[in-house]
């Protein structure tokens, strides 16, 4: 399917809204124990089709070559025996958590006698636009059924193969669990019209997730009419404290700079105190130089042998590769004014012994996750004990950090009288 027009795209996501709407209604009634079922059918499928999963990715791969994919996109979209896994275990991770449907989030009495529930509850429809990440078809799928949500899914054109292999995978979970197999389905087509048909379809999709670099998620907040969870930039800062212990500091800023380069969570930015400085001289950016960093540093940094000078535009860029941006400060103040002005909202690590200084950081900062001799690499939904994510999202309205199968839901009120009037 090619060069849809406006009005094609829209019959087209409004016939798989209308059939999401109608599985979410069946999903929001569903048993745990169905909901379980389902996930561990789904992950034994998506083992069982590892081979026809890898030969999809192997399409994916050739083709995003030919494109010029960046080395960082080119690890986003690969799979291998050990990702496949990975995404089999996250379904079961997140089978295996509690049902977060029907939970009484708060109850309380009146003195006109009535009782009164706050009751989670499913969002409804959720749109998932996604880019190279394969395995967010998966991760998606599973928190948005374990949240009783039906989902579209629309991943990017470099993975449609992978996606749509894995995609088969889940359905299969679904029919052997006796739940509607539109309760997750895929956009069958790479038109970017479908993107824009998603955004403006508010009559059958209730929250659309974007997930991807800094134009597809900056396109998603400026179009959609749809509510929106998301995060923009993932400029991550680590900020080493006069006080941090040496060995655990080396420790954590080359795993946040070099385990995964291409994402989110990955560090941007390393803020070091001039007493840090002093006291242990070059250490951090010699080890970050000996693991193949491009280190674009700011003055007396600047002078160590192998960095490159920082331009002004290097602090508060997202580089999703080899590359990070290092400044002296005098102090957590420094840091933290540094991080206000240039962060994203998104994840943010101090390395410091000090409780004080960590407690100045803590609340002196409001990025979605911060973190103490920490790797910012762990601002993941998986690492945070939610099985998978659907997501990070930095705004300040309903979710926020990882979104897992619990921010998947809403809520509504049960209020409970004994033929009780309002006088």
């Amino acid at each position: 399917m090619k060069d849809l027009t406006n009005s094609e795209a829209d019959a087209l996501i409004a016939d798989m809204g209308r059939k999401a709407r109608e599985a979410a209604s069946v999903l929001a009634e569903a048993t745990a124990e169905r909901k379980h079922a389902a996930l561990i059918s789904a992950a034994d499928a998506i083992l069982k089709a590892g081979d026809a999963i890898l030969d999809a990715n192997i399409l994916d791969m050739h083709h995003a070559g030919e494109k010029g994919l960046s080395p960082a996109m080119l690890d986003r979209l690969k799979l291998d025996p050990a990702r496949i896994r990975a995404m089999a275990d996250g379904l079961r991770s997140v089978a295996e958590q509690s049902d977060p449907v029907g939970r009484v989030l708060a109850e309380w009495d009146r003195p006109n006698g009535l009782h009164i529930q706050r009751v989670a509850t499913p969002l409804g429809v959720i749109g998932v636009i996604y880019e190279s990440r394969p395995n967010v078809t998966a991760d998606a799928a599973a928190l948005a059924l374990k949240a009783g949500n039906a989902v579209i899914l629309r991943g990017g054109s470099e993975s449609l193969n992978s996606a749509t292999a894995i995609h088969q995978a889940l359905v299969t979970g679904l029919r052997q669990a006796g739940l509607p197999e539109t309760a997750v389905q895929m956009v069958p087509t790479r038109d970017r019209e479908a993107v824009a048909a998603m955004l403006r379809a508010q009559e059958f999709i209730d929250v659309i997730v974007p997930r991807g670099g800094k134009g597809l998620v900056g396109l998603v907040q400026r179009e959609a009419r749809v509510p929106v969870f998301a995060h923009l930039e993932g400029i991550c800062h680590v900020y080493a404290d006069r006080d941090a212990d040496l060995e655990k500091a080396r420790r954590v800023v080359l795993n946040a700079k070099t385990r995964r380069t291409g994402i989110c969570g990955a560090a941007e930015c390393l803020l070091i105190d001039w007493q840090f400085y002093t006291k242990h001289g070059t250490v951090l950016v010699q080890d970050l130089l000996d693991a193949g960093v491009e280190v674009r540093a700011e003055g007396e940094l600047a002078k160590i042998p192998g960095t490159i000078p920082a331009e002004p535009s290097d602090f508060g860029q997202e580089f999703l590769d080899k590359i990070i941006a290092i400044r002296l400060v005098d102090g957590v103040e420094e840091a933290i004014a540094h991080i206000r002005r240039f962060g994203s909202g998104h994840t943010e690590s101090v390395l410091t012994e000090n409780d004080a200084t960590a407690e100045r950081f803590f609340k002196g900062l409001d990025s979605a996750i911060l973190m103490r001799n920490a790797s910012t690499q762990f601002a993941d939904g998986g690492e945070f004990g939610m099985g998978a994510e659907i997501g990070i999202a930095t705004g300040k309205m309903h979710a926020r950090g990882p979104v897992g199968a619990e921010q998947l839901t809403s809520f509504k009120y049960l209020v409970i009288g004994d033929g009780t009037v309002r006088t």
